[in-house]
């Protein structure tokens, strides 16, 4: 459906709605109450901050894929202390979210007591938006590194196919006396998120975003997903996404991104993706200096510091709630009836 300038027409609902609709749509397609509330919250977050790709566009995906037992909407993380600061979270094919809460709450305790520590979380799921996962360890007072590895969609340089994911890195870190700095991206020029949001309302894309099966430049959202996504910089983003692979594939895994199946279709093998976390503590000279460093790109015309939109998105939905396209609210509330 769309309004009478062409765009897909929106609706308006609060943040608690959009909450308690998204846990209803994951409840009634296999998944327990408490990780239904977890990743709802997730995609409602993602929502507010204006990251649509991994917002309220996953709802029917991720519930699709917990009613075909691609991903086990009943299971419960497990965690092992390898070493005095090496956790290993299997996250048992469930969702990420939950396994991602009970890797920051050991090495946020782990941190403080050693100085550094990490989590390797493996048989894991799409992960959201990773910021979210180092801003929290961010607001406990830690610096933090994050990289996920996603079913193939990048191509090596030189290559004639995908090999590896977007493969998202984060960081975050407190700054005194204002919210901390959270850096993310993934190492396509946009997230494949973005792209199948777009597909959800048959909307073109830029061409600078993928190719499609042939190679090509495509506008087309389906044609895309159907492709590949073109990383950032070139070679030196298809280097990065291969450092990535190593931490949360090699390290975490089982799959490598090439060894995965997708998160968009309900069929297939769970994907058993990997996320690897590191928390650092860090002490008040270096947070009021990371302070000073924000202040200063602040202060230069035209600059803003990493974040700045996000928090202002994040603060409209707050005030105002979201806008989110109808025909995307109406699968929702379809789900939630149980009507597909």
């Amino acid at each position: 459906m769309t309004s009478s300038s062409g765009a897909p027409e929106k609706v308006s609902l609060t943040l608690d709605e959009a909450q308690a609709l998204s846990e209803a749509a994951l409840v009634r397609n296999q998944t327990a109450p408490e990780t239904a509330r977890l990743v709802a919250k997730a995609l409602v977050d993602a929502e507010a901050d204006g990251q649509t790709g991994h917002g309220l566009a996953r709802v029917a995906a991720y519930a699709a894929q917990a009613k075909s037992g691609k991903v086990d909407g009943f299971a419960t993380s497990t965690v092992v202390r390898t070493q005095q600061s090496r956790f290993d979270v299997d996250a048992r094919h469930g969702f990420a979210y939950p396994a991602m809460a009970l890797a920051r709450t050991e090495i946020t305790a782990a941190a403080r007591e050693t100085g550094i520590a990490s989590a390797a979380i493996r048989n894991s799921h799409h992960c959201g938006v990773l910021g979210h996962q180092v801003e929290a360890l961010a607001d406990e007072g830690l610096v933090a590194l994050m990289f996920a590895n996603a079913p193939k969609s990048i191509a090596p340089t030189g290559g004639d196919g995908p090999l590896y994911g977007t493969n998202p890195i984060a960081f975050a870190a407190p700054a005194e006396g204002r919210p901390p700095i959270v850096i993310d991206l993934a190492l396509s020029r946009v997230a494949r998120g973005k792209v199948m949001a777009a597909s959800k309302t048959n909307s073109p894309i830029p061409p600078e975003w993928a190719l499609d099966e042939h190679g090509e430049p495509t506008t087309d959202p389906h044609a895309a997903l159907k492709g590949s996504m073109l990383p950032i910089g070139g070679a030196k983003g298809a280097a990065l996404a291969l450092m990535v692979e190593v931490f949360a594939g090699a390290m975490a895994g089982p799959n490598l991104s090439f060894e995965s199946t997708d998160f968009f279709a309900a069929e297939g093998a769970p994907p058993a993706l990997g996320q690897f976390m590191i928390a650092f503590a860090i002490d008040g000279a270096a947070t009021a200096g990371v302070a000073r460093i924000l202040e200063a790109i602040a202060a230069q015309d035209g600059a803003r510091p990493p974040g700045d939109r996000r928090i202002a998105a994040r603060e409209a939905s707050q005030r105002e709630g979201l806008r989110v396209p109808r025909v995307l609210i109406d699968e929702i509330k379809a789900l939630a009836a149980g009507a597909t």
